[in-house]
Formats: structure tokens, C-alpha cells, sequence
């Protein structure tokens, strides 16, 4: 075994009767230094282990020890035995709740929707039952904290309650304390730090100012034409809350317009998400060609997905007088296929001028555009005559699908005027590339229960090419395991995927297939996507409830204590997450308020204490609600049988079957017999008390109708009519009646009777009660009369009697009256009087519908009067 402590040895005892001699020594198998085994002698002389603690006990190194005990006389040759001691070391709260760790940060996206899980706090504590029960709360938090978050007592997950927003708080930090339940409880904390990641969800905003001499007012700015090239004319301000990725604004200007932005400072101090930008002239304005520019600003930020604002600018150019060259447009665009052959001609530009002579000469230039930074020498070149315009490399329309340059039409007058024109060449496209997915693979989640042919994911594909060879035709091709077969079809236009089907998360969790797309170029290219679509679970099925069953029972003893476990009911959700987050109640068959349930475990408990009332079947009505929204529940029976044991199983599984059978509005809960008892022995009590008032009533009758007669009549002492059948028979003549100890008849009182009855069994055996007696005589019962029955006496002759009343017996071995069974009684007036029915009985060894038990036995015993018959003996002495 275990540790042990060392046995002292017993001296040697006393020599005991007889001349024997014995020592006893008590000794422990093992060593120890945490117990020590003392014996002592006892006042008979018997010897009295002891085992001491000497050490300290802790639980948590050590629960239990077991001791091996050896006791030894002092014969010779000794003899011993030996004894196994099992010490088990119960729980004190002596120690704290630890945390996992002593700060616990993480990263939540702001905007998250409640209930959204952010992590779990994880404390342990090495104490057991309630001291090591552990349930977290917030410690030193702020308002704010406790209204965004939610933290559960008793898992530690900490989950979003409100949305939060990174823009008015970036970071959360707390402490969070974890508690056992013992007395006094025992805390520990640790510190959470929670940062809010951004999310983008602030567009960019744009603000057009004033800068310089150049008015503006109400979103309209005037521009001289004669205005330099390069000139600022308005400063941008763009900026986004958001921050990082988020927060990064590019800003650009839309369309075919002669100016463009630039940055208002290189320094890399600049905030990410704030940035100034000046407005630019990118080209000469001529008020003859254009007179207002409607200049566009869009920013967009690199967020995913992006967003982006636009705010606009009106530019209204000013007239100066001038005549430079003029072209029929000031954008020129051509289209030119892709892979040309070097040297090909693009275009012609002609220029005209209102001016003559040298003035109106004009002579031809290529330069870059205001746009672009990239010389157009390299891949054009202009004739300065005629003004064709030549493509010298070959293009690539998927590397570059435009190309936009200036050309300059100068004229020779002094000083020089020129106008110019931007070329634009668009690149025609021809079919050499293969369409392209955005992704490889496109993930879509959709809830389960969705109306068929309903939108459940959009695939986006792209092809490098134009046109027709852009156009695209999408199809589904079944996965490995034909899954999308006749399930899902494709929108051609949109790339939206459609379900042919409902689906059931229980049935199948995801779906896996791919996408085609064939353009329609010669000859065709394509390229597939896989598509994962994984169903997210609805709260559509109801909780099983496995245990117990509603035929099942389970027996309670009367003496349980409080919080004692009766069952515990286990439930199952075929759902997920909240949908099968399952709590119990007690709905009905608890009027008594004895039980209760864990909402949380279904642990059904004792709370209240069993009364005899209480016994017998109790139903207890238990439903299982889930979390889902909205809720889907269950109902379960579960019976409880309060009794000392099982006696007899196959009356209670019957209950069982009648309770199954039974309304759940109707309480199935202890004896229903129970009041029923205590209403029956009130009824009794009643009707034992009416008859004991109609009894008096007809004794004051008697004693009234007695009383005149003695008034009418009279009679002698002494004297005794010859038909009084008090008078002894013949047979009797032997055997002398007993007289009162006094001897004095006359002094007897005339105004009641004392009526003795007893009897005895045929084989001469007294009886040992009324009720004894009363079951071996068939006539006891009923009403009887006196008269007329064999030997039976009148009375009422004996009431016309003057004679005076006497101490009569009626049989030579009655004995004396006062011994047993005695009744008070009057004698009635007539010649017949009642006889006392069967016994009264309240309560008894009864099963009533649901219980099953021996009740207290009240009884009342009315003793019956009747005529003496063979096997009885009656004495009827006047008081």
C-alpha cells in the first residue's frame, strides 16, 4: 500500500478468565512520515488503534492513501491478520484560479458582426467541485468595453455584442478576472488587449480650392487661353479615414482634357490617407477650339474592394485675339490592328490657318502628350509636309491598346504661331490570348433552406482581347464526383451561378465543381475556375432528446438530501453554432417545486424536501429549447419514482404507461390518495360525531319517557315483577347472581345503564377484541332486533316494571362488569335497540393510481351490542 505511520506494540495484557493469556500489537504495513499509528489501552483492556496525523495533507499532490493495518496476539506461535485503511483527503479552497496567460491580445475587424468570437480566456484551478469551479467576468473595464463586448462566465469566450468602429476607437485593453465558487472565492486576472483592424469603409473625399489668381467660385474656375502650359489653376485636397492599404488614395483626372495633377510636396512625412494635389494645364487652350473643360477628379483608394468618389471641376477658357494654325480636331483617334508590319501608315493630319501668305505655311511635328512622359519618335513618325503619320515598331494591343501623341502644326509667320492636335491611336484587337479568371479558385458561402434557381456566387473572367474575342460563353463542368450534375447553371452575361436545388446543410456541407470559359475568337480560347460553395446551417431541426426516455423511471429515496442529482437529460441538434446551443427547463409536473434543471448540462436536481405526500410517481415535463432564431424545442417526459425501494416494478411501470396516456396540463406529482385520506377521516370524524348527537338526542327522549312513567306508576322497593327477564332461569337457580360489593340496592342511581358485553370462543377462549369477534359473527353489521330471537329479553317489559332495578346476571359465568369491551349506552325505550356495524377504518395499506405505500392506520371502533347467543355472555349492571 501507501504511505503508512509505524505501529507501536501493546504491552502485554492482563491473563483474561480461565487461566488463557493474550497480547494484541497492531502495527502499519508501510512507513510514513504524514501518519502514526498509537494504540491505547482501553478502560476493559482491550487495545484502541489510533492513526495520527503528523504531516501535512495536500489534495492536489495526493488524494489518498491506503494503509495496511496487522494485528497480532501474543500466543505461541503468534497469530495475525491484516486490514487494507483507505484515507481519502477531501478539498479545501486553497488555491487560485490561473490564467493560461497574464495578457492576452488579438486582432478583431472592425465592424464585425455580434456574436462574432474573438478569443477564449483559460483559467485552471487545481481545486475540485465547487473550489475549482471557475466563472470570468470583467474586471477593470471601461463603459465602452462592457458595451461592445460580451464575455460568458462560464467558457471565457469573449464575442462582439455591439459593432465597433475603428474610426472612434482603435483599441480596447481590460482585465478580465476569473473567480472559483469556493468560500471564500479565490480570483486571479489577466489583461486583454483588443485592436480593432480597419476596414474599408470610408470612401475618399475630394476638395477643390482656390489657388493663386486664378478665381474660383461656386465649382467654376476662368482660365485666359494665353494661359502657360503647366499652369496651376485649382489645389486638390483628398483624404479617407481609413487607415493603411485602406487609406492609400490615388487621384487621377478623367477624359481627354488639357490638364492633369501633380503632387503639392514629395516630403515622405505626408500622411498616407491625406494628400494635396495642384491642377495643371497640360496643353495651350485655345478659345477658337474649346471654350470650357469640364475636368474630373476621381480618387480611389486601394482598399479591397476599393472605393472611390469623384468631385468635378468647371474650366471656362478665356478669348485673346490670335490665329494660330487650326486643326479639324483636337483629338484624332485611329485604329490600327495589332501585329502590323513595320513602316505601315497610320493616319493624316491636316492643319489649317486663318492667317496667309508665310504666316499660313505649315510645317508638321510629333510630340508627346501632356500624358505621357514617352517620346513618340521612337514608334511614330510624321511626314512634315504632308502629315502622314507612320507606325515604325510593332504593336501589341494587350500590352498596350492606346497611344496618344501630339502633333504640332507650326506656321512661318514672325513671330511663330502653332496649334497642335492630339493623336490618339487605339490598337485593333486580334485574337491572341485565352480568357482569364480573377481567381483560381472562388469561394462562396450560401445558407441552406434557399429557394431554388435562386443566385448563390458570380465568377468574373476577363479576356485580354476585344470584341468578339472577348465574348465569352460560361458553362459548368461536373466535379470529380459529379456533385454539380443538374444542380447549379451559370448566367452567360453576369457570371452569376444558380442552385437548381434546396440545399441541406445536414445532408451536404459543400459543393465543389468547375467553371469554363470559351471565347469567341478564331480559333477559340478558354480556361476554368473551381467554385467550393459551402452551406451555412439554419436552425430547421428541432433537438433530440436521447436520454431518457419517455417509458423510462428512475427511483428517488425519501431521504435524499438537497441538491441531490436525480437524472441528468441529454439532448442532441442536428445544427450547428448557436442553432445547437441546447438549455433545459421544467415546464409542468413540478406543482411542488422539488425539482429544478441545469439550463445549461439538463442535470436534474433535488431543491426540495420530500414530505410523505410526496411519494410515488412524480412527471416531470422537461423541454429542450435551442439558440436559433427562431428557437425550435422538444418535449420529454421524465419520471421520477419517490420511494424507500422497489418493491414491486411492474406497478410502477404501469403508472409510467397510464402517465403516457395522461394530458401534460395535468400534474402527475406524489400521492393523489394523500388529501383524498385526510378528506375521508374529516368525513368520518363528521359522521361519527352526527351519530353520537342523534344518540344523545334519543337518550334524552328515553330518559324523558322513563321519567314520567315513574311519575304514573311508581314501584316498590323490593318488589320484582315475575315476567322481568332479568329474573334468572331455572336452569340458572344454581349459580346466584353477583351482588354489588355494597350490598345496597336501593342506593343504586335510576337514571342511566351500564351495558357490558363479552364474549368468548366456541372452544372457550376469550376474544382479544371487538373487532376479532365482530369477523367470526355474520350477523354483526347490521341492524338487529332483540325481540323475537331465541331467549332473547323485552325490555320493555322490564321499563313497565315497578319493581326496582336490580344488578341482574344473565348467564352464571359472565364475568364482572368493568373488565372488557364496555360501552356506555342508555337502553332505549322499545324492545329492539341498535347494534354497532363493522369497524370504522381510516387509512390503510392501499396503491392508490400513482403511488404505492403503507399509511398510517386510523382507526375508530364502535364495539356492537347484541343478543347473547351460545359462545356469549352479556352483563347488564345498573349504575
Amino acid at each position: 500500500g501507501g504511505g503508512g505511520g509505524s505501529a507501536a506494540a501493546a504491552p502485554e495484557s492482563a491473563p483474561y478468565p480461565g487461566g488463557s493469556k493474550r497480547r494484541q500489537e497492531a502495527e502499519a504495513a508501510a512507513r510514513s512520515s504524514v501518519f502514526e499509528l498509537q494504540v491505547a489501552d482501553t478502560l476493559d483492556g482491550e487495545k484502541q488503534p489510533q492513526l495520527i496525523v503528523k504531516g501535512a495533507l495536500d489534495r492536489e499532490q495526493r488524494d489518498s492513501y491506503e494503509l495496511s493495518l496487522r494485528v497480532r496476539d501474543g500466543g505461541d506461535p503468534a497469530r495475525s491478520s491484516q486490514a487494507i485503511l483507505r484515507v481519502l483527503i477531501t478539498d479545501v479552497n486553497d488555491n487560485s484560479p490561473r490564467f493560461e496567460k497574464s495578457v492576452y491580445e488579438a486582432d478583431l475587424a472592425e465592424n464585425s458582426s455580434p456574436g462574432t468570437p474573438i478569443l477564449q480566456l483559460r483559467a485552471t484551478d487545481l481545486d475540485v467541485g465547487v473550489n475549482g469551479q471557475i466563472e470570468y467576468v470583467f474586471g477593470a473595464a471601461t463603459e465602452s468595453v462592457r458595451r461592445l463586448l460580451r464575455l460568458d462566465e462560464t467558457s471565457g469566450w469573449l464575442s462582439v455584442l455591439h459593432r465597433i468602429d475603428r474610426e472612434e476607437v482603435n483599441q480596447l485593453r481590460f482585465t478580465v478576472m476569473a473567480r472559483d465558487r469556493g468560500q471564500p472565492p479565490k480570483t486571479d486576472k489577466a489583461t486583454v488587449v483588443l485592436n480593432i483592424r480597419d476596414e474599408n469603409d470610408n470612401v475618399p473625399t475630394i476638395d477643390i480650392r482656390k489657388i493663386g489668381r486664378i478665381p474660383l467660385r461656386d465649382g467654376v474656375a476662368s482660365v485666359a487661353e494665353d494661359v502657360l502650359v503647366d499652369t496651376p489653376i485649382a489645389l486638390v485636397q483628398v483624404s479617407d479615414r481609413d487607415q493603411g492599404e485602406n487609406g492609400v488614395v490615388t487621384c487621377t483626372v478623367v477624359g481627354d482634357v488639357p490638364f492633369q495633377l501633380k503632387p503639392a510636396s514629395e516630403g515622405e512625412g505626408e500622411p498616407q490617407n491625406k494628400r494635396k494635389y495642384f491642377l495643371h494645364t497640360s496643353a495651350p487652350l485655345d478659345y477658337e477650339a474649346v471654350r470650357d473643360y469640364n475636368v474630373v477628379i476621381v480618387a480611389v483608394d486601394s482598399g479591397s474592394p476599393s472605393l472611390s468618389s469623384n468631385n468635378s471641376l468647371l474650366v471656362r477658357v478665356g478669348d485673346t485675339n490670335d490665329n494660330p494654325p487650326m486643326f479639324s480636331q483636337a483629338v484624332l483617334e485611329v485604329s490600327f490592328p495589332e501585329n502590323n508590319l513595320p513602316g505601315e501608315r497610320v493616319a493624316t493630319v491636316v492643319a489649317t490657318d486663318a492667317d496667309s501668305g508665310k504666316n499660313a505655311e505649315i510645317t508638321y511635328s510629333l510630340e508627346a502628350s501632356p500624358l505621357s512622359s514617352e517620346a513618340p519618335g521612337s514608334i511614330f513618325s510624321i511626314d512634315p509636309d504632308s502629315g502622314d503619320v507612320s507606325v515604325q515598331a510593332v504593336l501589341d494591343r494587350e500590352q498596350r491598346d492606346t497611344y496618344e501623341f501630339q502633333v504640332t502644326a507650326r506656321d512661318k509667320g514672325v513671330p511663330s504661331l502653332q496649334g497642335s492636335t492630339t493623336v490618339v491611336v487605339r490598337v485593333s484587337d486580334r485574337n491572341d490570348n485565352e480568357p482569364r479568371f480573377m481567381q483560381d479558385v472562388f469561394t462562396f458561402y450560401v445558407k441552406e433552406n434557399l429557394q431554388p434557381n435562386s443566385p448563390v456566387g458570380m465568377v468574373t473572367v476577363m479576356d485580354f482581347d476585344k470584341g468578339r474575342n472577348a465574348e465569352l460563353s460560361l458553362s459548368i463542368q461536373p466535379g470529380d464526383h459529379d456533385q454539380a450534375a443538374g444542380i447549379f447553371s451559370i448566367e452567360n452575361d453576369t457570371g452569376t451561378i444558380f442552385s437548381t436545388v434546396s440545399f441541406d446543410r445536414e445532408q451536404q456541407t459543400s459543393y465543389t465543381f468547375k467553371v469554363k470559359a470559351v471565347d469567341g475568337g478564331e480559333p477559340p480560347r478558354s480556361a476554368t475556375a473551381t467554385v467550393s460553395l459551402f452551406v451555412m446551417d439554419e436552425n430547421d431541426n428541432a433537438p433530440t432528446v436521447t436520454f431518457p426516455s419517455n417509458s423510462s423511471y428512475t427511483v428517488l429515496p425519501p431521504s435524499s438530501n438537497m441538491r441531490t442529482v436525480v437524472a441528468t437529460v441529454v439532448a442532441t441538434d442536428a445544427d450547428t453554432g448557436l442553432n445547437a446551443d441546447l438549455n433545459y427547463s421544467i415546464v409542468g409536473g413540478n406543482p411542488f417545486k422539488l425539482f429544478e434543471i441545469d439550463p445549461a448540462s439538463g442535470v436534474v436536481s433535488l431543491v426540495g424536501k420530500l414530505a410523505p405526500k410526496h411519494y410515488g410517481l412524480h412527471r416531470l415535463v422537461v423541454q429542450v429549447n435551442d439558440s436559433g432564431q427562431p428557437p425550435q424545442s422538444t418535449t420529454a417526459l421524465l419520471h421520477v419514482f419517490v420511494n424507500e425501494s422497489l418493491s414491486n416494478a411492474t406497478v410502477v411501470e404501469s403508472q409510467v404507461a397510464r402517465s403516457l396516456h395522461t394530458p401534460l396540463a395535468q400534474d402527475i406529482a406524489g400521492d393523489p390518495s394523500y388529501e383524498l385520506s385526510k378528506q375521508r377521516l374529516s368525513i368520518v370524524i363528521g359522521v361519527v360525531a352526527g351519530i353520537m348527537t342523534v344518540i344523545l338526542l334519543i337518550l334524552v327522549v328515553v330518559m324523558a319517557r322513563y321519567c314520567r312513567s315513574k311519575g304514573k306508576h311508581g314501584y316498590e322497593a323490593g318488589k320484582k315483577d315475575h315476567e322481568d327477564f332479568f329474573t334468572p332461569q331455572q336452569h340458572d337457580k344454581a349459580k346466584k347472581p353477583k351482588k354489588d360489593k355494597k350490598g345496597k340496592k336501593g342506593k343504586q342511581p335510576l337514571y342511566s345503564s351500564i351495558v357490558t358485553v363479552e364474549a368468548s370462543k366456541p372452544n372457550g377462549q376469550r376474544y382479544d377484541s371487538v373487532n376479532e369477534k365482530l369477523s367470526d359473527s355474520p350477523g354483526i353489521g347490521r341492524y338487529r332486533s332483540v325481540n323475537g330471537g331465541p331467549g332473547s329479553p323485552d325490555l320493555a317489559r322490564h321499563y313497565k316494571s315497578s319493581s326496582p332495578l336490580p344488578t341482574v346476571q344473565l348467564h352464571p359465568q359472565s364475568p364482572t362488569a368493568g373488565k372488557k369491551h364496555q360501552a356506555v349506552q342508555d337502553l332505549p325505550p322499545a324492545n329492539t335497540f341498535v347494534g354497532a356495524g363493522d369497524n370504522i377504518s381510516i387509512g390503510s395499506d392501499h396503491c392508490s393510481e400513482y403511488s404505492c405505500q403503507a399509511s398510517s392506520k386510523y382507526s375508530k371502533q364502535v364495539r356492537a351490542l347484541h343478543p347473547a347467543g351460545p359462545n356469549t355472555h352479556t352483563h347488564v349492571h345498573r349504575a
